[in-house]
């Protein structure tokens, strides 16, 4: 095991008719989906050996997300179940298709925010050279709690990447998210987000204040998406802006997942930040310019076309 993320599972539902509202949608395409199913997919697609922790409900949905890990070299050994709820369907609107509304079905509580310290793999905790954590997770208990648990036990060893994965249905308000998120900055070693989720986490969105202030609490490498303005990506030493590869956006869904799974490849690799930010970007932009997310993760072949122009 090279990869392990933490996270977000669902089922997601595009429209099979694009540029339409929801309402008047009549057939949808069923993908996987997820912040930290998406990444460990992206990284899989790159030749690396990941798996992804997370739980489904007892039903056809959680059967759909463990064959789909596995047809996309994902190992599923640790997607256990939560018996009294249903797996999380997720409903897209492809307008506008740079930032797609999102309908999230994932009421009492979705089974990924029940995870207990009881469920989790210790010995790859502890072990696994890359391990994958998100804001999202910790936006309920006892998810809050356990996730905690192993960012304690972590240590900050190896490369334990922070995803911020802000979205504002998971929390009560912003103050909260701030709290939470914030505790989690304070014990991993990587850190990335866009610039709505640095404001969040760090109280700024300007990337290179963000940068000043991620790198202040001992995070050593800061990624901060910037949209059509490039990545920003910094160090104790230098930083640099890598700029953003110029693509016809079909589904802005995924892409930042995209970007997770190039950057995992990247850091095993030991690549130094410059490359890996370039390589994830690419790998990001490919995905924007389709349609799905899992589904759409770009190949290393795909990622190096698309750099060499």
């Amino acid at each position: 095991m090279e990869a392990l993320t933490i996270g977000r599972v669902g089922v997601d539902l595009y429209p099979e008719q694009s540029g339409v509202a929801l309402a008047r949608v009549r057939s949808f395409a069923k993908f996987l989906g997820g912040t930290a199913t998406n990444v460990a997919v992206a990284a899989a697609r790159l030749g690396r050996r990941s798996a992804v922790l997370t739980k489904v409900g007892p039903d056809g949905f959680g059967d759909f997300v463990r064959t789909s890990l596995e047809d996309f070299g994902v190992s599923s050994r640790y997607v256990t179940t939560a018996p009294d709820l249903q797996t999380p369907v997720v409903f897209c609107e492809l307008t506008p298709p740079s930032d797609p509304p999102l309908l999230f079905y994932r009421a009492p509580i979705a089974p990924d925010l029940t995870l207990t310290p009881d469920e989790v793999p210790w010995d790859v905790v502890d072990a696994v050279p890359l391990l994958w954590v998100t804001g999202t997770g910790v936006s309920a208990e006892p998810g809050r709690s356990t996730q905690r648990e192993v960012l304690r036990r972590r240590a900050r060893r190896g490369h334990t990447v922070l995803d911020l994965d802000y979205r504002p249905m998971f929390w009560p308000d912003v103050d909260t998210a701030r709290a939470e998120i914030g505790w989690m900055v304070d014990h991993v070693n990587v850190v990335v987000g866009n610039r709505t989720e640095v404001e969040v986490a760090v109280g700024t969105a300007d990337p290179e204040t963000a940068a000043d202030r991620l790198l202040a609490r001992g995070v050593r490498l800061a990624v901060i998406k910037q949209g059509g303005d490039g990545v920003l990506v910094a160090t104790a030493q230098e930083r640099w802006t890598v700029p953003p590869c110029r693509v016809e956006v079909v589904c802005g869904l995924g892409a930042g997942d995209g970007f997770g799974g190039a950057l995992i490849h990247g850091l095993l690799s030991d690549w130094d930040p410059r490359r890996v930010a370039t390589y994830a970007n690419a790998a990001g932009a490919l995905v924007a310019a389709r349609l799905a997310c899992a589904d759409a993760m770009p190949t290393a072949a795909e990622i190096e076309e698309l750099l060499c122009g």
